[in-house]
């Protein structure tokens, strides 16, 4: 079901994730105070419009308590990122996803009324540092401190057995939340799913239980 995300910020973190929830196809509004920058995504967003985030009436006159999800993707300006979630808080947006430069930042934005803070920087470099330490991570996504998700290409051992077989549940405390075979993509698999040379495995668990799922040959 499309949902409605408003996206304050348009610098390259923000309008990237402006035009992909767009050809997600969502209905996307870009907001930003700089003129260029809004022309420069206008074809590629639902609206865009030119507007200051620091103006509680700037928002209101846009209809921000609408949208389902508003991210607050401000680059250098802390000042304003802050002030920011703030305002979008006391208006009452339903849920608010706001970038952080660093981790005081981050704490910041949560106290303020952010739901959910994104690292860009540290995130990606803790995706591409899983890629590089084993050959089988495809993809990595941390989803708390403590916990994450990865694509892994099913080892060796996996091959012609069933998820039952292979139990990784027990042995490492994961789940197999999908499996990727060709291009298919079978979400919440049963237990005598067959897994197939070449197929990965979308796994959820603690972070340790990964590292060793991550490690199997």
């Amino acid at each position: 079901m499309a949902k409605q995300f408003a996206v304050i910020g348009l610098g390259r973190f923000g309008s990237s994730v402006a035009r992909t929830l767009y050809e997600m196809g969502h209905e996307v509004m870009g907001i930003d105070e700089n003129e260029d920058r809004i022309n420069e995504i206008i074809q590629y967003v639902t609206h865009a419009v030119v507007a200051d985030s620091t103006e509680e009436s700037a928002l209101r006159e846009i209809g921000i308590r609408n949208f389902d999800v508003v991210v607050v993707a401000i680059g250098a300006d802390i000042q304003a990122s802050i002030l920011t979630v703030l305002i979008l808080k006391e208006m009452g947006v339903k849920k608010i996803v706001a970038k952080a430069q660093n981790e005081r930042h981050g704490q910041v934005l949560i106290k303020v009324g952010a739901d959910r803070v994104i690292f860009p920087e540290r995130d990606m470099a803790i995706r591409v540092a899983h890629n590089l330490i084993s050959s089988n991570v495809l993809d990595f996504i941390e989803l708390a401190e403590d916990y994450s998700v990865a694509e892994v290409f099913a080892s060796k051992r996996m091959i012609g057995k069933t998820l039952r077989q292979i139990d990784v549940r027990a042995k490492y405390g994961v789940n197999v939340i999908a499996i990727k075979s060709n291009e298919k993509f079978n979400i919440a698999p049963g237990p005598d799913e067959l897994i197939k040379e070449k197929d990965i495995l979308v796994v959820i668990g603690h972070n340790m239980g990964l590292k060793e799922f991550e490690d199997e040959d």
